[in-house]
């Protein structure tokens, strides 16, 4: 059983069809064939049933990929670190983070960390959480930021963030002329919301639901950024996390306290076994800076 019938099984796995394989791995159509029945004989699993030309991967295949990509996850790790030595020798952090703390808290948290004066490269990996996880398992990354939305199984982690979120509005919208939104405020209104996975948006409609109010969601997105430029256009109201609103309530982007307590979690992730080297510490240090100063402006922002 060779390694290369392996990868070209997993690329076969991932891009449905032997034709799309041999264009991914620039080889001919029957030299993927050859790899997928020789794997086949030397398993002595049949992996795919042939219709009409075409392969449908078995509940064998399917299981085999689990642990495959296993495989290829660690070694796509041992070429990152070789590439990465030679790039960086080893006066560098990868940092794994979900969009939240990727697309403007972590740039303020480095521009506070001077990465300059301290001559060290930085690897800022924004990706969605289920990425961060694996990222950190494989030892990619020397710490991760992830939501609450998976379970942070295999890894050593600690809370981040914990905070309740606030609701985001356009000006001119009739609720800015509350101090602060209800439950029943909401009904009715267009709502931006995260996607049905979020771990926020699963808490806010039950709690929404305990007071008997149902979200008129208008638009779904992955990114809170998104949202909060989609209210700033007056496409509607949406709940989000303070730490979003940041970069927008000067653009005109209004937010108010909401009466439910519905949190916003962030968790902060390590690889078990792997010590944070002196660097990575002080990083850390620097960004539990920065929040706190991030949090009291919008503290400040929402008791004028």
């Amino acid at each position: 059983m060779g390694v290369r019938d392996i990868e070209v099984f997993r690329v076969v796995m991932s891009a449905g069809s032997t034709s799309k394989a041999a264009q991914v791995l620039g080889v001919s159509q029957p030299a993927v064939s050859q790899s997928i029945r020789k794997l086949e004989s030397s398993a002595g699993l049949q992996l795919f049933h042939r219709a009409h030309g075409r392969l449908i991967a078995t509940e064998e295949a399917r299981a085999l990929l689990i642990d495959v990509d296993k495989l290829f996850i660690g070694m796509d790790a041992i070429e990152h670190r070789i590439k990465s030595l030679k790039q960086f020798g080893t006066g560098r952090l990868a940092i794994a983070v979900h969009p939240l703390m990727g697309n403007a808290f972590m740039p303020r948290a480095l521009a506070e960390f001077d990465l300059e004066q301290r001559d060290i490269r930085v690897s800022l990996r924004v990706q969605s959480s289920r990425e961060v996880h694996q990222e950190v398992s494989a030892g990619l990354c020397d710490f991760g930021v992830m939501a609450d939305e998976m379970p942070a199984a295999g890894l050593e982690h600690s809370e981040f963030m914990n905070e309740p979120g606030v609701i985001a509005l356009p000006q001119g919208h009739p609720l800015t002329r509350k101090s602060s939104i209800a439950a029943r405020d909401l009904a009715g209104c267009e709502f931006i919301a995260l996607n049905p996975e979020d771990s926020s948006r699963r808490r806010l409609e039950v709690a929404l639901d305990s007071a008997g109010v149902a979200l008129n969601v208008r638009v779904e997105t992955a990114y809170l950024h998104t949202i909060c430029n989609l209210v700033l256009r007056g496409t509607g109201v949406a709940f989000i996390n303070p730490l979003a609103a940041l970069d927008f309530v000067d653009r005109g982007l209004v937010i108010r306290p909401f009466d439910l307590d519905v949190r916003t979690r962030s968790l902060l992730v390590f690889r078990p076994g792997k010590p944070l080297s002196d660097t990575a510490r002080k990083l850390l240090k620097v960004m539990r800076i920065q929040l706190a100063k991030d949090l009291e402006f919008i503290k400040q922002y929402l008791s004028r």
